[in-house]
Formats: C-alpha cells, sequence, structure tokens
C-alpha cells in the first residue's frame, strides 16, 4: 500500500500516536505542527495521498487552512480528514463545509480512520 500522508496537529502527542497506528498500517507519515508550515510544504513538489488535520490549531485553524490547501491545484480535490475534539451536533457539517472530505472525532476512531484512507 505506502501511500504517504501529511498529518498537520499543533500537539506533538497527537501526532505521535497517529504516526504509530499509521505507519504500523503501512503508511508513510510526514507531520507539521502549523497549517501555515503544512501550506509551504504542500507548495513544494511534495505529493502526498491524503492529509489530516487538526481543526483547532493557534494562528491558523483548519477552517482557514483547508480552502487554502483546496487552492494548491494538486491538492483540490485531495482526501482531507479533519480531526478535532469538537464533536457536537454541527461540527462535522461545519468541517465538511470547510471544505474537509471527511471528519474524525477525537480520541481517533482507528478503524473509522483506516476505512477512511
Amino acid at each position: 500500500m505506502n501511500r504517504k500522508l501529511l498529518i498537520i496537529d499543533d500537539d506533538a502527542r497527537n501526532i505521535f500516536a497517529l504516526t504509530a497506528v499509521l505507519r504500523a498500517s503501512g503508511f508513510t507519515c510526514h507531520s507539521c505542527q502549523s497549517a501555515t508550515e503544512a501550506l509551504d510544504l504542500l507548495r513544494t513538489n511534495e505529493v502526498f495521498d491524503a492529509i489530516l488535520i487538526d481543526m483547532m490549531m493557534p494562528d491558523l485553524d483548519g477552517y482557514d487552512a483547508i480552502p487554502r490547501i483546496r487552492n494548491i491545484d494538486r491538492y483540490c480535490d485531495a482526501t482531507i480528514i479533519a480531526i478535532t475534539a469538537q464533536a457536537m451536533p454541527g461540527d462535522r457539517e461545519r468541517c465538511l463545509q470547510a471544505g474537509a472530505s471527511e471528519y474524525v472525532a477525537k480520541p481517533v476512531d482507528v478503524d473509522k480512520l483506516l476505512g477512511l484512507l
């Protein structure tokens, strides 16, 4: 399989946990601790099969970052999965309206995430 993923999260513990699980499932993972850093990376020649993004980050959150990612030609149709602790009614719809392909609430259901990927 060896699909390449980008994990965007300001919490290193979340990155560590997701990376461990996803690598064990055959994914190659790269991470960024800010959406600004991720946008800079996505504008290079680096290509990712899917992007996992935390919606609540300082500076630039997922709601603002996803539309900017979608404006990068090669990522206009990319799989972007919103990963967030926000699990109230309407939060999933808000993530999808921002341009996410799908939504996964924290704590992450690994089987659900793998199914989406």
